[in-house]
């Protein structure tokens, strides 16, 4: 049936009325979404509402590259725009008309075509702006030099060139050394924000002893001292926007890139943004919320992630502020430095004093037998063999039969009594089927067993590789349910279950990081599994005390860490707090 609709008129005055209720109902919401949340709201663990230094996808970082050069968009510049372009600092004055040409260009893509962009690098600078300010105003330096981590990184700690700079600051390995960043396997301390703003502060205040000009010291921060001097040279140019102009009179391979012949002119344009961003328009920069870190001082081999745990962080706001270490493990043959938030400091060094604590937490005494080198070894655990010759101090590549060597993962050698061993060991034992990226090492970790047990029950040589598919033989493990087969016409022999792979990383404060030895893509054909013996368990209940950890528990009840996890369906980044209860099953 259809329906006639039945028309109202409404008198001007009426309609006047709704509009302005519409129009205060609309100001208020939108006032109300933006309402930004209080601190006190935010996750014990979120120790900072600035945006977090941004991850990088993948098993390489992020290239950070701005557009060189900018075309002109051929908008006129509003009164707003000539004041920003018209005030200095120290670092952009005496700029000449044809030296301007040259900034416009970056100002206006900057504040037109690239604003988004510009918007989340400016809010993005809010997490490290005043420690870099009061860094270069202690050291004498113009405070401008700050805007400079933008135009290098967009202040991204782990940001990397396509040249292999990285950190804010993007040093090169030789400067980063050279300005006393260490680099190796355990640690990167040019991503470390702050030890990274002193070197580039020393960096930055020596370039300009050698020109005595911020344009000549800022190319020679790009393209390195030798590189402007030498074209100074050959063009007898005074200043960098000369040297720009006669670029073309020296020989190729002397010139200067383009993307040094657009940098200083982007540095300009940026800080002139920077300085005047809210008269353009943009949010203005709130450093309230950035954090003032304190530094702690560490022993060598440090557990950071139970260090973090104990502290009450995550382990991902844990290296939001301490991006420099690559792995779960300070470094072993020096100190380091930390930084926490001020109120997680006492937490953190009541761990630290604790006499249990102990270094290299999840790395294991492993007795070297006959046959064994450091490169077999290494090559098991997935460890270069530099390293464990820095960890146990060893400098020959020779070892003696019975001589302890500390290792990831929880390995000793255990005498081989022959073939009753083996058939005790296979009478209680689960299956693992073998994943990419997984080591002998990473598989007796997360099945809770011993290196060499794993390896006699499945009757492995001492470097046996692994493939993709292939089924392990679990010692003492149990055995996953089966999925329910799919029917076919013709019956098929019951399958041994295997276990399931989970998806869920171990906890990760248990091991240091280390580089796993791939396996294989064929698949080996797998074999039927024993039945398993039944285990009598209890249940008990655990107050969790300051200063605990997941590993530490799991080690006080003999339990693997990812099975104490697994029991209470908590993740690996949970963070313990007095109080809590864990419940513990045991065998």
């Amino acid at each position: 049936m259809q329906r006639t609709r039945r028309r109202y008129r409404i008198s001007p005055a009426r309609r006047l009325l709704l509009m302005m209720l519409a129009l205060v109902a609309l100001s208020i919401s939108v006032s109300g979404c933006a309402t930004r949340k209080p601190l006190s709201s935010l996750p014990a663990d979120k120790e900072t509402a600035c945006p977090a230094p941004e991850k990088s996808s993948g098993s390489s970082d992020e290239v950070v590259e701005l557009a060189i050069p900018p075309v002109d968009d051929g908008l006129p510049l509003s009164p707003a725009e000539q004041a920003a372009l018209a005030s200095t600092g120290e670092v952009d004055r005496n700029l000449s008309p044809e030296d301007y040409r040259a900034v416009v260009l970056h100002f206006k893509y900057y504040t037109h075509r690239a604003r988004g962009t510009m918007e989340r690098l400016a809010r993005r600078s809010q997490n490290y702006l005043p420690y870099v300010r009061e860094v270069l105003r202690k050291r004498g330096l113009p405070e401008e030099l700050a805007y400079l981590a933008i135009v290098e990184s967009g202040y991204n700690p782990n940001a990397v060139s396509s040249s292999g700079a990285v950190g804010i600051w993007q040093f090169m390995p030789y400067t980063g050394k050279l300005y006393g960043l260490d680099y190796d396997w355990w640690i990167d301390e040019r991503r470390d924000p702050y030890k990274a703003t002193h070197s580039a502060a020393s960096y930055l205040a020596k370039l300009y002893g050698d020109f005595n000009d911020w344009h000549l010291a800022l190319a020679a921060y790009n393209a390195g001292e030798g590189k402007i001097g030498r074209a100074l040279a050959g063009t007898g140019a005074k200043g960098f926007f000369e040297l720009v102009r006669r670029n073309e009179s020296l020989d190729e391979k002397a010139r200067l890139k383009d993307e040094t012949k657009q940098y200083v002119p982007r540095f300009i344009a940026i800080t002139k943004i920077m300085r005047n961003l809210q008269s353009l328009g943009f949010a203005p920069l709130d450093t309230s919320c950035a954090i003032r870190p304190v530094e702690v001082r560490v022993r060598p081999g440090t557990d950071l992630m139970a260090l973090a745990q104990a502290s009450g962080m995550s382990w991902a706001s844990f290296s939001d502020l301490n991006p420099a270490f690559r792995r779960y493990v300070s470094p072993p043959d020096a100190h380091s430095v930390i930084y926490l938030p001020e109120a997680r400091r006492e937490a953190a060094l009541a761990y630290l004093a604790k006499p249990q604590t102990r270094n290299y937490a999840g790395w294991q005494p492993y007795t070297v037998r006959k046959g064994d080198t450091l490169e077999r070894v290494g090559k098991r655990a997935g460890v270069p063999v530099s390293v464990l010759k820095q960890v146990n101090k060893v400098r020959s590549n020779n070892l003696k039969v019975g001589s302890t060597l500390l290792i990831p993962g929880g390995t000793h050698h255990e005498p081989d009594t022959g073939p009753a061993i083996k058939r005790a060991l296979a009478e209680r034992r689960g299956s693992y089927i073998v994943k990419q990226g997984d080591t002998l090492y990473s598989i007796a970790r997360t099945q809770g067993v011993e290196l060499n047990t794993l390896m006699q029950a499945n009757g492995m040589a001492e470097a046996h590789t692994l493939r993709v598919g292939q089924k392990l033989y679990i010692p003492g493990g149990s055995e996953a349910p089966a999925p329910q087969p799919v029917a076919t016409s013709k019956p098929e022999k019951p399958q041994a279950p295997v276990a399931r792979a989970t998806s869920t990383p171990e906890p990760r404060q248990l091991v240091a990081s280390v580089t796993a030895m791939p396996v294989s893509a064929a698949k080996a054909p797998s074999r039927s599994a024993g039945p398993s013996a039944a285990v009598k368990t209890k249940t008990v209940t655990y107050k969790v005390q300051q200063g605990d950890t997941m590993w530490a528990i799991a080690r006080k009840f003999n339990v693997h860490p990812k099975e104490l996890m697994r029991q209470n369906r908590l993740e690996m980044d949970t963070v313990l707090r007095p109080g809590d209860s864990i419940t513990v099953t045991q065998e």
